[in-house]
């Protein structure tokens, strides 16, 4: 997957932008979920995802490259931990939004884009300017004022970014196509999803089918609400300028800060607007540095 560095098209700002418009509003969703243990969630997420994926693959006429590349070791190999990768940042993100910690998580995204230019200087040495030197300096601080006014590490945020930040990287150097990719990992997680679900079942603890149709659709729509936003955010980012996605990438988490704060009432105090605005100044910073560099190249 790789954004257009030339133009924008209609049809990338509307992929891209329903890619964000869904994971913004996703909160409300799961919180209708919250009562539901995420470890039941989360193999629903997944194993609901997998018939939408393959669909689409069947639908571009992928199917039978999609078969050719189950017998790449390395593409095996690749998928395995992007999937891992995936699974965690999905745990953590449905824990966090049931247990009242929705703010952390949008602090997780707000910081993922500076956390990834952070691992693309460590990993495979590319240079930093001063603007983003400075700005992830900024995204240190305002994490390092959250640990001293919680008495220990924004856990929830770092996890977040962390996954996040390495599932792309990583999402980048598999050698398959984003949806593809994307039915490879759900394939590859739908036999232990299988197998939790199968305990709740054993356990008698289980919310889908036994606890009325509400929970059970949720559960099902859980799929479509976790492939059909990685799938126009994957096929809309290719249509886009860098500069461009950098700029709309900020909207999810946004949603997210709006939800927490005005929705679900979480506690916003004087340290986490002091955090939080270290992190809008670190964003700006970023972004601008990111939109001159883009037209310096004449993108």
């Amino acid at each position: 997957m790789s954004a257009s560095d030339h133009h924008d098209t209609r049809e990338g700002f509307l992929l891209a932008g329903g890619a964000y418009f869904i994971w913004g509003f996703l909160p409300l969703y799961m919180k209708a979920l919250a009562h539901v243990p995420a470890l039941e969630v989360v193999p629903h997420r997944i194993l609901w995802s997998l018939p939408i994926a393959a669909l689409v693959v069947w639908w571009k006429g992928e199917a039978r490259d999609w078969l050719t590349s189950l017998r790449d070791p390395k593409a095996l190999a690749m998928a395995l931990l992007t999937a891992t990768l995936i699974s965690v940042n999905w745990g953590t993100y449905v824990w966090a939004i049931g247990a009242g910690r929705a703010l952390e998580t949008a602090l997780g995204y707000y910081i993922n884009p500076l956390f990834s230019v952070f691992l693309a200087a460590v990993l495979i040495g590319e240079r930093l300017n001063g603007a983003q030197i400075f700005a992830i300096v900024l995204a240190g601080a305002a994490v390092a004022i959250l640990t001293w006014e919680a008495g220990g590490l924004p856990w929830v945020s770092i996890v977040l970014t962390v996954s996040w930040g390495f599932y792309a990287y990583f999402k980048r150097i598999l050698p398959v196509e984003p949806t593809r990719g994307f039915l490879y990992e759900v394939a590859l997680l739908a036999l232990p999803s299988l197998v939790l679900i199968g305990w709740f079942e054993a356990q008698g603890t289980s919310h889908f089918v036994h606890t009325g149709w509400i929970d059970t659709a949720l559960l099902v729509g859980s799929g479509l609400v976790t492939a059909i936003p990685l799938m126009l955010y994957a096929n809309g980012a290719k249509r886009l300028r860098l500069s461009t996605i950098a700029v709309m990438q900020y909207s999810a988490p946004t949603m997210i800060f709006l939800i927490a704060v005005f929705v679900f009432h979480e506690a916003f105090g004087m340290a986490k607007l002091f955090a939080f605005a270290l992190i809008w100044t670190a964003l700006v910073i970023y972004t601008w540095s990111l939109i001159a560099a883009a037209r310096r190249r004449g993108a």
